[in-house]
């Protein structure tokens, strides 16, 4: 790993635990109003950070699927991609079941009714109604499909419809694939839109101290540890699942990397500690790329077309965090829920964490969908918005580290011929 890179991890671990001490220290002085002189720093840095997004992602997967050499080659790294974050999200969210059936952390809990409606017989008529479980189910996937075409891309830009744009690009790109000759001066304006963007990546990054520092004093400034205390069997069951979902992720990346679990864990550092600040996959994907790329030493075309999906459509942290959400919230309820019920919930939130956009508190947004799937009421949400913040947190930052072992995993499973060397300019 580059002295540079570690410099870069040690000075944005400091500013996230000064960031921290600071948000503690003005919550129990009561002097939480301060924040909001600084709370503009913070906005800065993840508006930076998202003003990047759009042309990295663009100009990464198009010269990706350019260099590829064939439209097979696409199609071997594709389908590797898309089934190795398929099976890791279908088994963070069966680590999420279990977890929460092993602590059964709403069993008892006495956290009174703000945000509900209470569940009356209307609602317990639906929590039997298997049909609407389909139904949930269906309208998941086809959401998730039909929202994946754009019908104008300029728009889907302009929107941040990264999904839209991942699947343009990659069309765009294959374009050029078979017309080498013709796509020649736009692959050179889109291959220079793509080291633009990196360059400003790489500045914007010397400012990710001071915003995350900002970022993780508003945490806490605001609300101190009041909101975690009244859920905090939850919250720990949520953690705890994660976090071994992470060490399971961490034992895969060990495996085909042949690194170190210490090793990795500082390669993929910063962009870990920038999800946990940002609590956005999609602000972080800059700093991910930049970090597989020069610390794990993952080939280039792999890293610009595998990251740049993976933040789209795996969602491992965001699909355990809302299977025991579910499952809390039946248990607050007093509803217990069948095998049936469970097995719904677990396709659900495979599919419902997919179609999730990269961004803060998307994931409130998705667990409509899987409440709906079990006739939960969907005002359930509301017991839990207390600490969504904190747990967003946490679950982003599982996301990333998904997103980064799923990227080593297809390399590692790539030869040499499957990627054609980045000689075209």
């Amino acid at each position: 790993m580059q002295e540079a890179s570690k410099k870069e991890a040690k000075r944005i671990g400091i500013g996230m635990v000064a960031g921290l001490i600071l948000g503690l220290v003005l919550y129990y002085t009561n002097t939480g109003v301060v924040f909001d002189y600084i709370k503009p720093i913070g906005d800065i840095f993840i508006s930076l950070l998202k003003m990047i997004i759009i042309p990295l992602v663009f100009s990464s997967i198009f010269m990706s699927m350019y260099h590829l050499g064939t439209p097979e080659s696409l199609g071997t790294m594709g389908t590797r991609a898309v089934g190795y974050y398929f099976v890791t999200t279908a088994i963070a969210v069966l680590w999420g079941i279990i977890f929460v059936n092993l602590i059964n952390p709403g069993i008892g809990a006495d956290l009174g009714t703000a945000g509900l409606s209470g569940l009356d017989a209307t609602k317990q008529s639906m929590v039997n109604a298997n049909s609407s479980g389909f139904s949930a189910l269906f309208k998941a996937v086809k959401d998730v499909v039909m929202g994946a075409v754009p019908s104008n891309p300029v728009n889907a830009m302009a929107e941040g419809n990264i999904l839209q744009v991942i699947v343009f690009a990659i069309l765009f790109g294959m374009v050029a694939l078979y017309l080498p000759k013709d796509s020649e001066p736009v692959v050179k304006v889109i291959g220079g839109v793509e080291k633009m963007s990196l360059f400003l990546t790489h500045g914007i990054m010397k400012f990710a101290p001071i915003g995350i520092f900002v970022l993780m004093s508003g945490v806490l400034a605001k609300s101190g540890f009041t909101a975690i205390q009244s859920l905090a069997k939850y919250m720990i069951t949520v953690i705890l699942g994660l976090l071994f979902h992470g060490g399971f992720l961490l034992v895969i990346a060990c495996w085909r990397s042949k690194k170190s679990p210490v090793f990795v864990l500082k390669a993929i550092g910063p962009a870990i500690i920038t999800a946990f600040s940002t609590a956005s996959s999609a602000a972080t994907l800059p700093i991910t790329m930049a970090n597989v790329e020069e610390n794990m030493g993952v080939r280039k075309d792999t890293a610009k077309f595998v990251l740049p999906l993976g933040a789209t459509i795996n969602m491992d942290g965001t699909a355990l965090y809302e299977s025991v959400a579910a499952i809390f919230i039946a248990q607050a309820y007093g509803i217990d829920l069948s095998i049936n019920q469970q097995l719904i919930i677990f396709l659900t939130a495979s599919l419902a964490a997919i179609g999730a956009a990269a961004i803060p508190g998307a994931g409130l947004i998705t667990m409509s969908i899987v409440l709906s799937a079990v006739g939960l009421p969907i005002e359930g949400i509301g017991l839990i918005l207390a600490v969504d913040r904190v747990l967003d947190m946490f679950r982003t930052a599982v996301n990333v580290f998904g997103d980064s072992v799923g990227t080593i995993v297809v390399d590692s499973l790539l030869s040499s011929e499957d990627i054609k060397d980045e000689t075209r300019t």
